[in-house]
């Protein structure tokens, strides 16, 4: 039974997901930094009206479809990184520098962009950011750096991050750190987000602490040493109105 049934408005329905993000507040630290905080997935799910899961893609298995130019999909543009930025490093992409306005997508290096692969993690299609070995090699996938640019602005988003595999004897390396940074239209820094992953599927959401749709793009990049994968963005395709 939907949780939204019982209610006969949308006025309701503002209070009860206000009730909901309330008690998830109190329920423990929430801070994810000063113009941010915390979201449980599971409310952005029914707060939020859009979901990109890559599924319009054909399924393809591990090494996946290379993707060197930035991908449509939905209301969202997603590459290497935005324009103005520089990608260095290695193994891991680290994105330097901020981005130029207005917003917008820049590709990365033929073969060392993006990928769309069937995760047997997620059971689904989902995103590998590519490192700078380059498609199709198993050192690349996850290790690079990826950019999402939403056409509307965002008060909220939420994501599906799979980091590493479960190792049935034990020997699995120590998880590393996923890094979020949230820009707003004109290129100004949000505020950025640091989170140590756990083996496996890691929900993450975020609202904006003042209530601002002003979130208009994301990037993501980590230094996990079996890299990540990203499934099941949550976003608003126009403005909430209640």
């Amino acid at each position: 039974m939907s949780v939204l049934r019982p209610f006969r408005n949308k006025r309701n329905i503002a209070s009860f997901l206000a009730m909901l993000a309330l008690a998830h507040a109190l329920a423990g630290p929430a801070r994810a930094d000063a113009a941010l905080i915390n979201a449980a997935y599971a409310l952005l799910e029914v707060e939020l009206d859009a979901k990109l899961d890559f599924e319009t893609l054909p399924r393809r298995a591990e090494p996946g479809i290379r993707l060197d130019a930035p991908m449509r999909e939905g209301l969202v543009w997603l590459g290497e990184r935005l324009a103005g930025q520089q990608v260095t490093g290695e193994p891991h992409d680290v994105l330097q520098g901020l981005p130029t306005a207005p917003l917008a997508i820049a590709a990365g290096l033929p073969g060392a962009a993006l990928s769309v692969a069937h995760h047997r993690g997620f059971g689904s299609n989902a995103l590998f950011p590519l490192g700078p070995a380059g498609f199709p090699a198993l050192a690349a996938r996850g290790e690079g750096s990826v950019a999402l640019l939403f056409d509307h602005g965002q008060r909220a988003i939420g994501l599906r991050i799979h980091s590493d595999y479960a190792a049935p004897l034990g020997a699995a390396q120590p998880q590393g750190t996923l890094t979020l940074a949230f820009y707003r239209r004109d290129g100004a820094l949000i505020g950025q987000v640091r989170r140590r992953l756990e083996t496996g599927i890691t929900e993450l959401g975020f609202r904006r602490s003042d209530g601002m749709a002003d979130i208009a793009a994301i990037t993501v990049t980590n230094d996990d040493p079996g890299g990540i994968a990203l499934d099941d963005i949550l976003y608003q395709t126009a403005p909430m109105a209640f």
